[in-house]
């Protein structure tokens, strides 16, 4: 077998905090974004998109502390093809030790009737705004976005027209995600062959997967010369998601027979982003996606359990250890210390500070008190929920609900709100429209409920139910979560911790929303 340091080298360049968040409802908080980008530079991304620093006040803040606390990978900010949007990248990113100014313009003919463009006056656009990027930074990735749908005689003309302006990183995206495998091949190794200087720069793949086939398309790109993919963790993105890094990397460390390219990615590390990403983006990783889905490891059939057993590799092909999953006999109860919930975390791939961990351990104690055995799943679930440091202006103190056959259900709910205590007693088409009725009553809002979700962590009468709620109040979006084993008060929870999200987001905004709307860039 090939060794890795004589195999191409294949760039990963991670857009979790600018694609990835441009899912409705997946804003992160400030403080969530320099945890992801801190956890990104650990695992060894090479690029890490921090966002797009003209949109708000606050990507800018965030890109630019981003860039100033990275270590070893390259931060880039995205940036639309005008002198004022480069300008606004640049002084976010050039704190860091390595910067990319990465700027883009539609070029496909439903794009270039956007901002109504002749193919000419595009060109000119694009000669104009690359010369700009570089003459500010060193190293500037350029993207025409619909490249999949562009004309392939234009695409060559502007793809070489950003060569020469002084691009050192072409990215081609199938913003649409229209293309297909050969087609995603074809069109790389068309654009080698044919655009002039192509042999000096990097070229890049950025697909999405509305037709199930990014990660295909994103592996056929670099068998013809791509050398640079970009994707988000667990494939978070708009509509359908984007590539999912976990999944790229693993199959070409799994089939590195046949994809004989190396990454810098520390594999053992993925499972503990994963969790965390899903937790500050309140979106859940289905329990089939692969390599990070809670059954990606777990074998139910008989046939399969019993060669599992016999010899693991004849139903695995590749090791729960190789992205930080680590077994152990550890059973933990009620009786289990500090030191042996330490030990599972880190058998589980989840490294805690000692205030972390504190915290943890108080939740842990109080759920093996009603639980006989607490799993793996549970644990996770309490990590999941305890890493926000949001201001609790509003706490749930009690809450009774009488539920009945014949009627309306009733809460009566005791709430602290900013240190004072607030009852009410409401009735609702359940349990939790009821409990969430006296929520509202205790703290009116106008924020809007867009998501409800409730996932069994476990199975069992006693099992934890994991609550994500999403609230939209004037387009601000925030998510909460809670686990409890009793669902109404996870429910409460969840509602109480989005709410809390949501009191904060109006201060640091003062009620405005994101200052302009902009299109994906690929």
């Amino acid at each position: 077998m090939t060794h890795a340091s004589d195999q191409d080298r294949v760039l990963i360049f991670d857009t979790t905090l600018r694609d990835g968040e441009q899912s409705p409802g997946a804003t992160m908080s400030h403080e969530e974004k320099l945890e992801i980008a801190s956890l990104l530079d650990d695992m060894g991304v090479d690029v890490i998109e921090a966002g797009f620093p003209i949109a708000s006040e606050g990507d800018f803040r965030a890109v630019s502390e981003i860039a100033k606390n990275s270590r070893n990978s390259v931060i880039c900010g995205l940036s639309r093809a005008n002198f004022k949007d480069i300008d606004r990248c640049w002084e976010a990113i050039k704190g860091a030790g390595r910067s990319r100014i990465h700027t883009f313009i539609g070029t496909s003919p439903l794009h270039r009737a956007i901002p109504n463009l002749t193919m000419d006056e595009m060109a000119d656009r694009i000669h104009e705004t690359v010369t700009h990027a570089r003459n500010l930074c060193d190293d500037v990735q350029w993207s025409p976005m619909d490249a999949t749908r562009t004309e392939h005689d234009y695409l060559c003309r502007v793809v070489e027209i950003a060569i020469k302006a002084g691009a050192t990183t072409i990215n081609i995206p199938d913003t649409v995600g229209y293309t297909a495998p050969r087609e995603s091949a074809d069109l790389i190794r068309m654009l080698i062959e044919k655009v002039p200087g192509a042999d000096d720069i990097v070229f890049a793949t950025h697909c999405h997967n509305d037709l199930g086939m990014a990660t295909a398309n994103s592996l056929a790109a670099v068998e013809a010369g791509a050398r640079q993919i970009e994707c988000t963790i667990n494939g978070l993105g708009e509509r359908a998601g984007n590539t999912a890094l976990e999944e790229v990397v693993m199959a070409l460390k799994v089939r590195n027979d046949i994809m004989p390219y190396a990454t810098g990615i520390d594999t053992t590390k993925i499972m503990n982003l994963s969790r965390r990403v899903a937790s500050v983006s309140g979106f859940a990783v289905q329990f089939n996606k692969a390599i990070v889905g809670k059954n990606a490891f777990q074998h139910e059939s008989g046939i399969h359990q019993d060669g599992v057993l016999k010899n693991v590799e004849t139903f695995e092909i590749m090791k729960p250890a190789d992205i930080g999953i680590t077994g152990d006999n550890i059973v933990m109860g009620k009786h289990s210390g500090r030191a042996a919930l330490r030990s599972k975390l880190k058998n589980l791939g989840v490294e805690l500070g000692e205030n972390q961990l504190n915290d943890i351990f108080v939740r842990f104690k109080d759920l093996a008190d009603r639980k006989k055995e607490v799993y793996d799943d549970d644990i996770l679930a309490l990590v999941s929920i305890s890493d926000d440091a949001t201001p609790d202006h509003l706490a749930l103190k009690s809450l009774r609900v009488v539920c009945g056959t014949d009627g309306p259900q009733q809460a009566d709910m005791v709430m602290v709100v900013n240190g004072a205590e607030k009852t009410a007693t409401t009735t609702g088409d359940g349990p939790v429209d009821a409990a969430f009725n006296a929520v509202k009553e205790i703290f009116p809002h106008a924020a809007k409920l867009e998501l409800y979700q409730v996932h069994a962590v476990t199975q069992g009468t006693d099992a934890q139910a994991t609550v994500s709620v999403r609230l939209n109040e004037d387009g601000r979006i925030v998510t909460g979560s809670s686990a409890d084993t009793d669902t109404v008060v996870a429910s409460v929870r969840a509602y109480v911790h989005a709410l809390n999200r949501l009191v904060v987001r109006r201060d640091k905004t003062g009620g405005d929303t994101k200052e302009i709307s902009y299109k994906d860039a690929g």
